[in-house]
């Protein structure tokens, strides 16, 4: 499961811009993808200066997405999209497919640790979040995606918070999410 995390957080190391409105007109700032997700991206910055709730992550292909902060260490940040999750047609031009799968297995393998420490079986936790067993258990090997709604449901019954499933442990040289309190729960999935 270790070698999992750490292929899940290693860095893309894909360039984009982070553009915002300063107090002189339009910014745009260049910066690492360290990694992303359809719901957010975690960003290196080549900035120290103070940094606005929100602003638009530019992808390399020109794809635009309004972020919200979720958090910020030095020149980390962590970036929830504004709209929600990504549709399928963004994802696939953010991420390859193999770093999708790679993502799904993670989320799944996080929920299954996340059941079994509080335990529950499969079929338990498909009744209580109105799913079927064998959703549940797909969804535990990464061969299918978990919808918010119900990872936030699955993060309540297990007494955990909702970035432990889909961020989990940081692979090295990348410190740990730092979740700003007053964020969303869907804003902590960057």
């Amino acid at each position: 499961m270790s070698e999992l995390r750490a292929a899940t957080r290693q860095s893309t190391a894909r360039t984009g811009i982070i553009e915002f409105d300063g107090a002189r007109g339009a910014v745009s700032i260049p910066c690492t993808i360290a990694d992303v997700s359809g719901t957010g991206a975690r960003l290196k910055l080549d900035w120290s200066l103070s940094f606005p709730k929100e602003a638009t992550l530019v992808f390399a292909d020109g794809l635009r997405k309004a972020c919200r902060v979720a958090w910020q260490k030095r020149r980390l940040l962590g970036v929830a999209f504004a709209d929600g999750v990504a549709s399928a047609d963004e994802q696939a031009l953010m991420m390859t497919e193999e770093e999708q799968a790679l993502h799904r297995r993670h989320i799944g393998a996080q929920v299954r640790g996340a059941r079994e420490a509080r335990g529950y079986t499969e079929a338990q936790i498909a009744n209580l979040v109105g799913v079927s067993p064998e959703f549940v258990a797909h969804a535990e090997s990464g061969e299918i995606s978990i919808p918010l709604h119900q990872l936030t449901h699955m993060a309540d019954l297990f007494l955990v918070d909702l970035d432990s499933l889909v961020a989990g442990p940081a692979s090295a040289g990348l410190p740990p999410a730092e979740p700003d309190a007053d964020a969303p729960a869907e804003a902590l999935l960057g």
